[in-house]
Formats: structure tokens, C-alpha cells, sequence
């Protein structure tokens, strides 16, 4: 069975029967038991700061991860900058300084962002529940955090108890030398998203001592579906100038509509408390924006009336995988993500060793579904010694399948070429 430490268990426990969810909103985890730890309570007074510090920081990730316009990129914001948070928990001196000053978080992150996510905590459930052919009427927004270390029992227990506590996140003790510990993290992300994403971005190996995992799971039927009979193929032209038919919605809306140099868009609504924002660049233009444009955007969208508008808008489905490091370090995490940052919390000598995430999007006639994961991992500075001897089976050789008891070769062969049958 599956599951994490509670605070008071993690460093005596060792049969995973012991290990049990360290809290009660960390419904994901695969096999796994509720338990009493919940997550600290945070007053609403400081939502409105909060809100407006997540917005511009999502805002600059976001124009991060959608720069480059070429392909079809999907990613959430949100999800990368939960992760990153997490990983400021950890952080000491000028990494912690570094993460402050290029994500933009003041002393009271941790409980701004605990304020935020039980601001949408109404809006909580199940993704394994959802009939992603009809999404839900009621919008689902499900956030979950997971910290997979080492069983060593040496990762900080102050660092564990933040993100217990503020971030809600489950720990889990394994072996990262077993092959099996890679598909245990997988089943934690699958049930995390519903089954959408069914891999972590990384992969996890001998040398890695921490793997940290935020996933969001959105799911939400529209205000008024999008008949089905309005579908039809209309020419849509590439980057390039190259135009394709795609499959089209067509509909009247009252929308909030607006325009700005360089774009117009809407703001086409769920049936409850979230809306999809489409924007448009002026004809030639690529999309791509910074920080301070989707700002104004968003502010001229919010405070827009609205209006009659005549939407054609394409059914997509989409995923995208992209690795974090160097897009982060352009950003300013430099030290952040290079050899000398200060992770001493977490665990002495610990660096960033990975960080990549995975989102995909599936918008049709009857709503949205949408999911991503984003993961880092980290490893010791000095690599664990391995092995002198080594063998590799790079040429022709032979096996035999024995009966330990009497010695006996059960099955006995030779392979000369593994991709198939050589003989007569």
C-alpha cells in the first residue's frame, strides 16, 4: 500500500502499513488512508493582496511558458508556481532571496497561498468521478501537492511540516534505487488528474533524494453549451500562412468582449465562478505576451460589459511536456537551479537536479477538461558511488532458466540478434 508519513510517524515507521496521509484535504494518494492533520487555517483578510500577488506572478510564468507560439502549448501557470513555492520552503539565504525576488513572494507566502487555495476550495472534488464527455455543471478545480523523499529519513522534518501544513501536501518515504518507486509516483499523478495525465514529467533514478509534485485538475461544462450541429470544418490559417479546415463552434454570446493595440478577446463563461479567456492578435501578430500585457488585458476583459457577440471558436485537444530548467533560469533562478544553492532545509548538500511539467486541454462543445503536473527533483552534490564491475550484454550471448534444486537447465538458449528469430 501507498501512502505517506504522518509528522510523528516519519522517522519510526518503517513497514509502509504505518504510513498514513499527513492530511485531511490530500484525497489523491493511491491506497491511501485519511488522517487527522489538517492544513492550518488562514483568515480571508489577506485574500485580496494574495489574489493580486498570485495573478502577477502567474502572469509572468505564464508568458514564460507560452513563448513560443510555433506549437501548441498548454500549461498551468498556477500549478508551476505551486510547485515553486513549495520549493522556497526549503530554500535558505540567497536562494531563498533569489526565489522571493523573481516570483515576487513576501514573508506571508506560505499562508497567502494557503488562503488562496481554500479560497477555491468550494470548488473541490474527485477527478476520477467527472465524465469528461460531459463535464460537470458545476465547475471542479482540484489542486494536489505530494513530496516523494527518501526513506533514509533524513529529508528536514520542518520542511515536511510546511508543506503539510500550509500546502497540504502528502509524504511519502520510498526507495528511489527501486525500479517500482517511478511507477508509484505515476499512479499518484494519474489518480491527481483523473487519469489525464498517466506520467510524471521526470524520471527518477539512484541519485534522487526528493521528488516534488504539484497537479491542478479543472473540469466545467459551459454557461450554454455549443450546439453540436454548429460544428463544421472552417479554413484556419497557420503561422505560416498555410490555411487548414478544423472542426468549428459557432454561437451567439453575451460575452465580456474587448480590445487593446494588438489584440481584441472575450471572456466566454463556465456555468459558475470561472470563465475561458480567449484573446486574439491582430492578423500577422503572434501570441505572445508579457507579464504587463496580459495584466491590461485582464483589466480591460474584467471590467468590460457585456455584450452580443457572434463566437466561432475551434474545438481543440491538446498536451504539452516542456522542461522548466531553462526557461526558470532566464526567468532569474540562476542559483535557484544551479550547483551552489542553499537547500540545506530540505537536506544538506541538495541541488535541483529536474523540473518539468505536463498539461493538456481538451475544449469541445459541452465544456473544458484540463489537467497538468509539475515536478521537481533533486539529488545530492556528490553522487552516490556505484558498482566497480559492470556487464553488458551488447553481443551475441547465452542463458539458461535452472531448477535451483537440482541444477537443472529448465530452458536453454542463445540470442544473436534480440530484435527476432535468426534460425532457419
Amino acid at each position: 500500500m501507498d501512502q505517506p508519513h504522518t509528522t510523528t510517524a516519519r522517522r519510526e515507521a518503517t513497514a509502509p502499513a504505518a504510513l498514513v496521509l499527513l492530511t485531511a484535504r490530500e484525497a489523491t494518494a493511491p491506497d491511501s488512508q485519511m488522517a487527522p492533520v489538517e492544513r492550518v487555517a488562514v483568515g480571508q483578510d489577506r485574500l485580496a493582496e494574495a489574489r493580486a500577488a498570485l495573478r502577477w506572478t502567474c502572469y509572468r510564468l505564464g508568458a514564460v511558458l507560452t513563448a513560443t507560439p510555433g506549437t501548441n502549448q498548454v500549461t498551468s501557470p498556477l500549478s508551476a508556481l505551486y510547485a515553486l513555492s513549495m520549493l522556497r520552503a526549503g530554500a535558505g539565504t540567497t536562494t531563498a532571496d533569489e526565489l522571493d525576488t523573481v516570483l515576487g513572494l513576501t514573508g506571508q507566502h506560505l499562508e497567502a497561498m494557503n488562503a488562496l487555495l481554500a479560497s477555491v476550495q468550494r470548488f473541490d472534488g474527485d477527478p476520477g468521478d467527472v465524465d469528461e464527455k460531459n463535464p460537470p455543471a458545476r465547475p471542479l478545480l482540484h489542486l494536489a501537492d505530494a513530496v516523494f523523499v527518501s526513506e533514509d529519513g533524513e529529508t528536514g522534518e520542518a520542511f515536511l511540516d510546511v508543506l503539510a501544513r500550509q500546502y497540504g501536501a502528502g509524504v511519502y518515504p520510498v526507495d528511489f534505487t527501486d525500479p517500482s518507486t517511478a511507477a508509484r509516483i505515476d499512479r499518484w499523478v494519474s489518480t491527481a488528474t483523473g487519469g489525464r495525465i498517466a506520467k510524471a514529467p521526470l524520471e527518477v533514478g539512484i541519485d534522487t533524494t526528493l521528488s516534488l509534485l504539484n497537479t491542478v485538475y479543472f473540469a466545467a461544462a459551459w454557461e450554454k453549451p455549443f450546439a453540436g450541429t454548429s460544428t463544421s470544418d472552417v479554413p484556419f490559417t497557420l503561422a505560416g500562412g498555410e490555411t487548414v479546415d478544423v472542426p468549428t463552434m459557432h454561437a451567439s454570446r453575451t460575452v465580456r468582449y474587448g480590445s487593446g493595440p494588438g489584440w481584441s478577446g472575450i471572456d466566454l463563461p463556465y456555468r459558475d465562478g470561472f470563465f475561458l479567456r480567449l484573446v486574439l492578435p491582430d492578423e500577422g501578430a503572434a501570441p505572445v505576451w508579457d507579464e504587463q500585457e496580459f495584466a491590461v488585458i485582464a483589466d480591460v476583459l474584467n471590467s468590460a460589459e457585456p455584450v452580443p457577440v457572434m463566437v466561432a471558436l475551434p474545438t481543440w485537444d491538446h498536451e504539452h511536456t516542456q522542461d522548466l530548467i531553462g526557461l526558470l533560469k532566464a526567468l532569474g533562478l540562476e542559483e535557484t537551479l544551479g550547483a551552489d544553492a542553499d537547500f540545506d532545509a530540505i537536506r544538506p548538500g541538495t541541488v535541483v537536479c529536474g523540473g518539468a511539467q505536463t498539461a493538456n486541454i481538451t475544449v469541445a462543445e459541452k465544456g473544458t477538461v484540463a489537467a497538468a503536473v509539475t515536478q521537481f527533483a533533486m539529488r545530492m552534490t556528490s553522487m552516490p558511488m556505484l558498482p566497480d564491475l559492470g556487464i553488458s550484454f551488447d553481443r551475441p550471448f547465452g542463458y539458461q532458466i535452472v531448477h535451483a534444486e537440482t541444477g537443472l537447465p529448465v530452458v536453454m538458449g542463445t540470442v544473436a540478434d534480440p530484435r527476432g528469430d535468426t534460425g532457419p
